[in-house]
């Protein structure tokens, strides 16, 4: 990429298009947020880079309005670069961030990752923009549906199980104003463990094999009326048990299992 760009549209006022729309303020270019009917109506004439932030069922269509002449990104994390054909240079870029958008509060995103692709031009402003956030560029060289179902079960997986947790303790009996903030400190540093080894960092009834207390759990929480959290729990529970017995997630490798079973820290 010779020069940076310095008109830069943002096509689609969702939370993550307006979210961008701020976090570039201090890029250096000129940032417009457009509607989705903007490139039908003209208004894309003059940028340099156009970063589509609409849904993927509607990135092909919205692709073909766009007149050439402009770098074409999109940021799907589950779609290649085919709806953009056409266009003269085409990339994506897809931040593993979450964005609730920016009346709820802005991602600080510095130095977190960022999957890019695109023909060499498309690559090149892709992995401009990841900078210009922050970010940090990588490649996927496999199926982006998988990628992107790896970030899903992270971020909105993890989101979903939390939930479901809150709603064993408040039936418990906890009031449910306080039941996610009882739960985040063993949520981070549960998260925190595992990022060097899964398997390793399991504790609990499961890493023990108290086969009871599961017992126990699961006829809980079908006697409070939480039949589907016992079938979710009994599902993770088996994912676990594999986990303990060395079924990792290192290809070629196999982890030690968790050097103790007495931990009682998540009884």
């Amino acid at each position: 990429m010779n020069a940076a760009p310095q008109r830069i549209g943002i096509l689609g006022p969702g939370r993550l298009g307006r979210s961008l729309e701020r976090l570039l303020t201090d890029s250096g270019a000129q940032i417009v947020l457009l509607g989705r009917g903007a490139a039908a109506a003209g208004e894309t004439e003059g940028l340099d880079l156009i970063v589509l932030t609409v849904p993927d069922g509607a990135i092909a269509t919205v692709a073909r309005e766009v007149p050439a002449g402009p770098v074409v990104l999109h940021c799907s994390g589950a779609t290649d670069l085919s709806p953009l054909a056409g266009h003269r240079a085409v990339g994506s870029m897809h931040p593993l961030m979450t964005f609730p958008g920016p009346e709820r509060g802005l991602p600080d995103l510095r130095d977190v990752p960022a999957a890019v692709d695109g023909d060499a031009a498309g690559l090149a402003h892709a992995e401009w923009l990841a900078n210009a956030l922050g970010m940090r560029a990588f490649r996927v060289s496999g199926d982006r549906r998988l990628y992107h179902a790896a970030a899903v079960l992270a971020g909105n997986g993890a989101t979903i199980l939390l939930g479901e947790a809150c709603r064993a303790l408040v039936a418990a009996g906890v009031p449910a104003a306080d039941a996610a903030g009882l739960l985040q400190p063993l949520v981070r540093r549960s998260i925190d463990n595992a990022v060097p080894d899964p398997a390793a960092a399991l504790t609990g009834p499961v890493a023990r094999g108290d086969v009871e207390v599961l017992a126990g759990h699961d006829a809980a929480l079908r006697q409070a009326g939480l039949s589907e959290l016992a079938d979710l729990h009994r599902s993770l529970a088996a994912l676990a048990a594999a986990w303990g017995r060395n079924d990792g997630w290192q290809e070629g490798e196999r982890s030690p299992p968790p050097t103790s079973t007495k931990d009682d820290s998540t009884r």
